[in-house]
Order: C-alpha cells, then structure tokens, then sequence
C-alpha cells in the first residue's frame, strides 16, 4: 500500500487507520518545489518542512517514507498551463490538473513499479463497490470537506487501485483520532492558497504575462466605459476593481476577449448562462449509462444544480441548467453527479455572447490649467 503524504492532518490520520487494518504500508510525498523556491510558496502543503513532517509522522506510525521527486511533472502540467490559461482569458483550476495529471496518474504508475496494490490518499472521498463489483467515487461524509470535485479526471481504470480511508469521518473526528495518537500535525492549520503563488494571483500573473492596455467596453452598446492592462487580471463575474469612468454603475464582467484585448461588461442578466459546453471529458461510468438528468457543480464551494444533457461524447459534453446559473467561468471544471456519485466532467468552454460593434473611444479632453 503506498500512502500519499503531504505533512498534513489528513494523510497522517490516513496512514495510521491503514496500518491499524493491517495493511503494509509505504508512505511518500510527492516534492514539487524547485530548487530556487520563493518566499511564501509551497509553505504549508507539499513544502520541505511539511516533508519534515510526513517523515516524522511515518516514525511515529512506524513506516517507511520515500519523497519522490516531481518538479518536472509539477512545472510541465500545473504551473505552466496556469500561466497559459490566464493569458487565453480564462480562469484555471490547478488543484483538479494536479489530481489528475500527477497524484492520480503518476502516483499510480508508482505504485505499480514499487509493487504496491493500492494507492491511499487523504480526500474527504468515500470508495464504494456496488453490486456489479465495479468501483464508485462518491461525496465524503463531511459535507464541508466533500472533494470528489477535484476527482473527476481521475483515469477511470485506476479507480479500483485508490483508497480513501477518512472519506467517512468528518474533519473533527480526524482531529481527534490524531490527538489521541499523539500525531505531531493534530492541529496543523489547513492550506487554502495555491501551493505554488506567493500572494495574490493577479501578482503572479503579472509577473508571467505582460501588461497590455485596452478597453473596457459595455456589452449593451459597444461604448467604452473603462480601460485596463490586460484581460489576464479579471475574471467573469467580477464587479470590484473594474475602475469604469461612470464609477456609480454596477457592472459585471461578462466575457474576456484576449484576441482583442478587450474586456465587457454589462448588468447581472448579462452574466447569467442557460447552459454550458464542456471540452477534455473524463467519465467515471460508461456513455451510456449517462442519465439524461443529472446535476453539475461549476465552482467547488457552489452547490450542484440540475441540468438535462444535451450531447455527451468521448471528448466533451453540453448541458442545459434547469435554472440559470450565474458567471459560470471558462476554465473552470464542470464536475457530473447522480445524487452523492461522481459521474466524470470536464473543462468549461468560452460562453461567447452576441457582441456589439465596438464604438470609437471617447477623445481625450486636453488639461485645463487652473490660474
């Protein structure tokens, strides 16, 4: 049993329970920091002292531990396709490609060629086995930790090679059964920001992709109402920030158009989308065991909505919402649900709207100097 550890509380917890059923386990972390690592990057999860502390919880657990090293894979699949995607005007999700191109794919090849049967993480995931003796993912028990959203990319012929020992505990009882082993990460605060971005996102973007300016334009008319430095530091939805010359009106972004280095804009009704188109389609159960009614999460702290299917194939899917949801952002992962069972998903298409033709901008006046 090879046992992913990242120093944190869950994995720890994870490792022990594993031990405990008798399994022979093989701890390792994956080690995705480079050599020249920045200042308040990788500083809570996937960071040397986190490796620190896998280690030393391995001792007290009484495993063996390994760090393996994935700088290449991590660069190759997370950092550089998050770069690119921002500057494509869309909104990426590196915790779903991480999952699916390096925890879930190389950590299973992994396994195999270490002799390992199964690959155990800490996800708030529950593995369920039904009748036909097929592997399930489904919703963790703890409503507030429920993971199966960054899942959906897992290949679907390693699901039966992947354990999810907490994935019926709720966080308090990890906690607790932590506490009462005396594991060292007990009470370690969880990670909430991306591993690899020291601050705010739209800094490390800057940093990535140079600053053009362009126009900020109303999506009703074509008008100018603003000017920015680049698509890259907006997302759709968003009304704070935008700096529009008519500051007294609220306005949304409503789509991002790198291609002309423009950004729209235009009222709440302007943001809301009937439906939506899906590309890169992972499926956990086969296409035509795919309900026609199924419900979708489009953001991992939104809750799911019902939606009917349009089309669904080998490389994308659509659907039609039963309610219209709001700023649903290109990018971002369409996750598939029946009840608490992950179905698959994929990655949000541009949601392209009718544009007007752009009007010229206004003329700048000329300085008035005051006597």
């Amino acid at each position: 049993m090879l046992c992913a550890m990242s120093g944190g509380v869950d994995s720890s917890v994870t490792a022990a329970l594993l031990k405990d059923q008798g399994y022979q386990v093989v701890g390792a972390m994956m080690r995705f920091w480079p050599d020249d690592k920045r200042t308040d990057t990788f500083d809570s999860c996937c960071s040397p002292d986190a490796a620190y502390e896998a280690r030393r919880v391995a001792e007290q657990v009484g495993v063996p531990f390994y760090l393996l090293d994935y700088r290449e894979q991590f660069q190759r699949h997370i950092v550089g396709p998050f770069i690119d995607e921002y500057s494509k005007g869309r909104t990426p999700n590196p915790c779903v490609n991480c999952n699916t191109k390096v925890k879930f794919d190389e950590l299973v090849k992994k396994a195999k060629m270490l002799g390992c049967r199964y690959v155990a993480t800490g996800h708030y995931v529950k593995r369920v086995e039904n009748a036909r003796g097929e592997v399930e993912f489904h919703r963790g028990d703890d409503p507030r930790k429920d993971q199966t959203y960054f899942l959906w990319g897992t290949p679907r012929d390693a699901l039966p090679y992947i354990l999810f020992p907490v994935g019926e505990l709720e966080k308090p009882q990890v906690r607790q059964i932590a506490e009462e082993r005396g594991l060292l990460t007990a009470q370690k605060p969880e990670s909430q920001n991306i591993c690899f971005v020291p601050g705010k996102v739209q800094d490390f973007v800057a940093e990535h992709i140079p600053q053009s300016q362009g126009f900020i334009r109303e999506i009703s008319s074509g008008e100018v109402v603003g000017e920015h430095l680049g698509t890259q530091f907006y997302t759709l939805g968003q009304k704070k920030g935008l700096g529009l010359y008519q500051s007294h009106r609220v306005r949304h972004v409503v789509h991002l158009a790198p291609d002309t280095n423009t950004v729209w804009v235009g009222d709440y009704d302007d943001c809301l989308w009937t439906g939506l188109k899906a590309q890169s389609a992972n499926y956990l159960i086969d296409l035509t065991d795919l309900p026609d009614e199924l419900e979708v999460q489009v953001r991992y702290r939104t809750a799911p909505v019902k939606a009917r299917v349009i089309r669904a194939d080998e490389s994308g899917f659509e659907l039609a919402f039963q309610d219209p949801q709001f700023a649903v952002a290109p990018g971002q992962s369409a996750v598939l649900y029946a009840g608490p069972r992950l179905l698959g998903g994929g990655l949000i298409e541009d949601h392209v709207p009718t544009l007007p033709a752009p009007k010229a901008p206004p003329k700048k006046r000329p300085a008035v100097l005051l006597s």
